[in-house]
């Protein structure tokens, strides 16, 4: 072999070696940016997923396994089932919306929650929203009013009528002695046990529906969301009443008034789940009562009660699910009511917050 034949297959080596060398990185970077991704992705809103997906074909195939992974569980892994989002009416794959299991009570508001990502989330801590569940305590820092039983039963002291309404349920919490897990006296406190799914409606837009048969007394779910003082709700409703007028937009703020037996005074909830809250924020109003009832759930050494949603009657699969928001109507000019019912009153029912 010659010397120029062996310069020329010696520069043809170092070409080799340059361009796996080069290949190798390529191979590092995609690698880093997918890790990347898949990190920062799930905590982007539907806008910013959209916007980072056009920039090459990585971030777009992981912004579309994201956008599909969110559609295929509303609760994002925070429920002890999945909850679709299915949408025949526009491309809108899914609603977006803060995710919390039960209500709580916080004056900073959590900026950002991971959704789509595939490493699960813990169903059964809210720390991740940096938010805190309103207890009661003693001074010495344990429950206050529980009881000290292992195995709830007929005996067990939360079950005792508690001197306020008819409807209102009491079970264990938190200062019980009991185990969340085994006791039988906290129906409502482990999440959604019935598959729903959630449904794009041309007229009422996104709505809760049953994905299988649910026999009456079933427990469905809670109304979760935002507990706020009554400043603060009359405060919000004026802005969201604003944002109706414009169209294309419909707050979640639930007010609940629990009286006490004299009837001259009352106890009032409100429950904001218009920007953070869970299922219940879908289900809609019925002038005929709809399937579901309410109930208020009082647990020991909770401050305050949960409402609490059942099934009133038997319910078919693939029926949405509904109940009356009440029968106060002070505005005749309010957001115009779909319910379909034989006796639809026309409007949905609207009140003073």
């Amino acid at each position: 072999m010659t010397i120029p034949e062996l310069i020329q297959r010696q520069r043809q080596r170092q070409r080799q070696r340059q361009r796996r060398v080069e290949q190798e990185n390529d191979n590092l970077s995609h690698s880093l940016l997918f890790q990347c991704a898949e990190l920062v992705l799930p905590w982007l809103t539907p806008t910013e997923l959209a916007t980072i997906s056009i920039t090459c074909k990585t971030l777009f195939l992981i912004s579309k396994s994201i956008s599909t992974r969110r559609s295929s569980d509303a609760s994002r892994n925070f429920e002890n089932l999945p909850i679709p989002c299915i949408n025949s009416v526009d491309d809108q794959l899914y609603p977006y919306f803060f995710y919390t299991p039960s209500s709580f009570s916080s004056s900073q508001f959590p900026q950002r929650q991971s959704w789509g990502s595939t490493s699960a989330a813990d169903p059964n801590s809210l720390s991740r929203l940096g938010v805190e569940s309103v207890s009661l305590v003693d001074e010495s820092g344990e429950g206050v009013g529980g009881c000290g039983c292992e195995r709830c039963g007929d005996g067990c002291p939360c079950l005792r009528f508690d001197g306020l309404v008819e409807d209102v349920v009491n079970e264990c919490g938190p200062s019980c002695g009991c185990g969340e897990l085994e006791c039988g006296n906290r129906l409502t406190q482990r999440g959604v046990s019935v598959r729903l799914k959630i449904l794009k409606d041309r007229r009422k837009g996104w709505c809760l529906y049953s994905a299988q048969s649910i026999p009456r007394g079933q427990f469905i779910c809670e109304y979760a969301g935002e507990l706020l003082t009554t400043n603060e709700a009359r405060k919000r409703q004026q802005k969201y009443d604003k944002l109706s007028s414009g169209g294309g937009f419909s707050s979640a703020l639930l007010v609940v008034r629990e009286h006490l037996p004299s009837r001259k005074a009352c106890l009032r909830l409100n429950i904001d789940a218009t920007k953070i809250g869970n299922i219940a924020r879908f289900i809609n109003h019925s002038c005929d009562g709809g399937n579901l009832s309410t109930v208020l759930m009082r647990s020991s050494g909770a401050l305050l009660p949960r409402l609490c949603f059942f099934a009133s009657k038997d319910i078919k699969e693939d029926e949405e699910l509904t109940f009356s928001y009440g029968g106060v109507r002070l505005r005749s000019n309010g957001s115009p009511c779909f319910c379909g019912s034989s006796c639809c009153f026309g409007w949905l029912p609207s009140e003073q917050t």
